[in-house]
C-alpha cells in the first residue's frame, strides 16, 4: 500500500479589503465545514463537492493507496490571513505530516492566492515548510482554485499543480481526480518536466466567465493538447484583487521532457495573450442596470450582480449602493441578497414576524464612502440560517449563516425586499431565497451579491443577467486601483495601462 498524506488549507485574499481572515474564521462552520482534522477530514468531506473529495475517491477506485488525512479548513475570503492563524495552521500542518510516517506522497488542496500579513505567497511558503520535513524528492500533488496566483516559489515546491478550469466552479471533485492521476504518475513513471509562464495583463473576475469568450475557448482548448510525452495543462486566471508581486494569470504545463512542457506552455501564453482584446465584463451602473431590468417584459427574472460586493472575492456584503438604486429606480418584484447585518437581523428575531421598525441597514462594515441605508422595514421571514445548498458550488453542503430574516422596504412606491442574513455569504445558490419562502424565479428582479458564481444556479432561471459595479471592496475596473506591490509593467487589465506608468 502507498500512504498519501492529505490536507486542505485555503483562503482567497482580497488585500484591498478590511477584515483579517483570523484563527477563528477558519474554525467556524459557514457555508464550508469549520477545521477538521484527522479522520473526520474524510468523514465531513465525503461525497461533497471539494476537490479534496474527487482525489480520495479516485486513490479508493484505483486502490492499493492508504490515505493519510491530516486538516483540511477555509475560511470565506477577506484581507490578509492573521499571521497566528497561518502559523497555527501551517504547524499543525507540518507537524502532522512529519509524524506520519514513511509516506510516498502527499496531496494538498489548496487555494492559490493566500496573503498572510507576513508572506506575499501563502502557499510558496507552506509548500517551502513542507519541503522542509519531506526534502525535494517526496512527490507533493496540488490542487489550485481557478484564480490561483501561481508564483515561482509555488513551482518549485509542488511536483504537479492541477487547476479548476470552470468558473463557476463546478469541476472540483474532477480536479481533485486529477490531482491523483498526475501524483499516480509521479509514483509510477519518470518525473515530470513542469514549465510556467506569466501573462502580462490582469483580468478582472467579471471578465473570467468561462460560458463567455474568450475564456470558453481557452479552456476547451485545454482538453484539446496531445503530444508524446505531455501529461497536463492548465491556466490560472489570477485573483487580482491580491496586491501582490506574482499577481495575475499564468500557465502551468507538464510532460516527460523540458522541450515539450515549454513548447505546451508558450503556445497557451500566445493564444491567453492573443485574446486579451475580447475580454469584457460588461460592467453598468447601478441606476442603469435598475432601469434596464424595469424595461424587461420577458418572463422571467432580471438578475443583476452586485458585483463589488460579492464576499466570495473577499468583500463585506453589507453595501448598499444596488438597493439604494433599487428604491430610487421605483424597482417592482425586487429581491436582494445576501446582505450581512448580524446586528438588524437580531433585531428582526427579537421583534418577530409582522414586526415594522426603523434601522440602519448594513454599511457597518467600516469601510470608506459606505453608508447605511436609513429605512423603514416590515419582518416578512425569518430563519435560524440552518439549510442545505442544492446548487452546483456548494451541493452536499450545509450552511450555517446564524439568524436571516427577509425585510421589506417600507414608506416608498418601490417594492423591495432584502435578505440579511449574521455571516458573510456569497449569493451562488437558490436555496438562499428559497429556505426563508422566495422562489427567485417567480420574481421580476433578483439581484445577487456575486460576481460569476451566482451563475450556476441562476442563469437558468433568468431572462437577462446584468453587472452592476455598486460600491464595494472587490475592485472590477482594474486601472482604479493602487497597486504598491505588483510587477512592473504588468496591465491592469485587458489593455490596460501598464503598472508603474501614470497617464499624461
Amino acid at each position: 500500500m502507498k500512504r498519501i498524506a492529505v490536507a486542505g488549507f485555503q483562503h482567497e485574499t482580497n488585500t484591498f479589503a478590511s477584515t483579517l481572515a483570523t484563527y477563528e474564521e477558519f474554525e467556524k462552520a459557514d457555508a464550508w465545514p469549520g477545521l477538521i482534522r484527522g479522520d473526520e477530514v474524510i468523514r465531513a468531506l465525503s461525497g461533497v463537492h471539494a476537490s479534496l473529495t474527487g482525489f480520495v475517491d479516485a486513490a479508493m477506485a484505483s486502490g492499493g493507496y492508504e490515505i493519510i488525512p491530516v486538516l483540511w479548513c477555509a475560511a470565506e475570503p477577506s484581507s490578509y490571513v492573521t499571521t497566528d492563524a497561518f502559523e497555527r495552521i501551517a504547524d499543525m500542518i507540518v507537524n502532522d505530516i512529519g509524524c506520519a510516517g514513511d509516506l510516498d506522497g502527499i496531496y494538498m488542496e489548496l487555494h492559490g492566492a493566500m496573503v498572510t500579513q507576513k508572506h506575499e505567497d501563502g502557499e510558496g511558503e507552506l509548500l517551502r515548510r513542507i519541503r522542509d520535513v519531506t526534502g525535494p524528492d517526496l512527490p507533493i500533488a496540488v490542487s489550485f482554485d481557478f484564480h490561483a496566483n501561481v508564483t515561482p516559489e509555488i513551482m518549485k515546491h509542488a511536483s504537479s499543480i492541477n487547476i479548476f478550469r470552470t468558473y463557476p466552479h463546478i469541476d472540483l471533485v474532477e480536479t481533485g481526480a486529477k490531482s491523483f492521476t498526475s501524483l499516480e504518475r509521479l509514483l509510477t513513471a519518470e518525473p515530470l518536466f513542469k514549465a510556467f509562464r506569466q501573462a502580462p495583463f490582469l483580468v478582472p473576475l467579471t471578465a473570467q466567465h468561462t460560458g463567455s469568450e474568450p475564456c470558453r475557448s481557452l479552456y476547451a482548448s485545454l482538453d484539446q493538447l496531445v503530444g508524446e510525452s505531455f501529461c497536463t495543462a492548465d491556466i490560472a486566471m489570477g485573483f487580482p484583487p491580491a496586491d501582490i508581486f506574482h499577481s495575475g494569470p499564468s500557465v502551468v504545463a507538464y510532460a516527460g521532457s523540458q522541450e515539450e512542457a515549454d513548447s505546451v506552455a508558450d503556445t497557451l501564453l500566445q493564444s491567453f495573450i492573443d485574446a486579451e482584446d475580447i475580454f469584457n465584463d460588461g460592467l453598468q451602473s447601478p441606476e442603469s442596470a435598475v432601469a434596464d431590468a424595469m424595461a424587461y417584459t420577458g418572463p422571467k427574472p432580471v438578475v443583476i450582480a452586485d458585483a463589488q460586493d460579492n464576499s466570495g472575492a473577499g468583500a463585506s456584503s453589507d453595501t448598499t449602493g444596488l438597493l439604494s438604486a433599487l428604491v430610487r429606480g421605483n424597482a417592482q418584484g425586487a429581491v436582494l441578497a445576501l446582505l450581512d447585518d448580524a446586528e438588524v437581523a437580531a433585531k428582526s428575531h427579537k421583534m418577530g414576524m409582522g414586526a415594522e421598525f426603523m434601522a440602519f441597514l448594513g454599511g457597518k462594515s467600516g469601510q470608506d464612502d459606505q453608508y447605511s441605508f436609513e429605512g423603514r422595514f416590515c419582518v416578512e421571514a425569518l430563519s435560524n440560517g440552518e439549510f442545505p445548498f442544492t446548487g452546483a458550488m456548494f451541493n452536499g453542503f450545509t450552511a450555517s449563516l446564524g439568524p436571516m430574516a427577509v425585510l421589506r422596504v417600507l414608506d416608498t412606491p418601490a417594492d423591495v425586499r432584502i435578505v440579511i442574513g449574521s455571516v458573510r455569504c456569497q449569493c451562488l445558490d437558490q436555496a438562499i431565497f428559497k429556505h426563508i419562502g422566495i422562489d427567485p424565479a417567480e420574481q421580476r428582479i433578483v439581484v445577487v451579491k456575486s460576481s460569476v458564481h451566482f451563475r450556476a444556479d441562476f442563469e437558468p432561471i433568468a431572462g437577462r443577467v446584468l453587472v452592476a459595479e455598486a460600491p464595494g471592496a472587490h475592485p472590477c475596473r482594474l486601472d482604479n486601483i493602487t497597486y504598491h506591490n505588483l510587477r512592473p509593467g504588468v496591465r491592469l487589465g485587458p489593455g490596460g495601462r501598464p503598472h508603474g506608468r501614470t497617464e499624461t
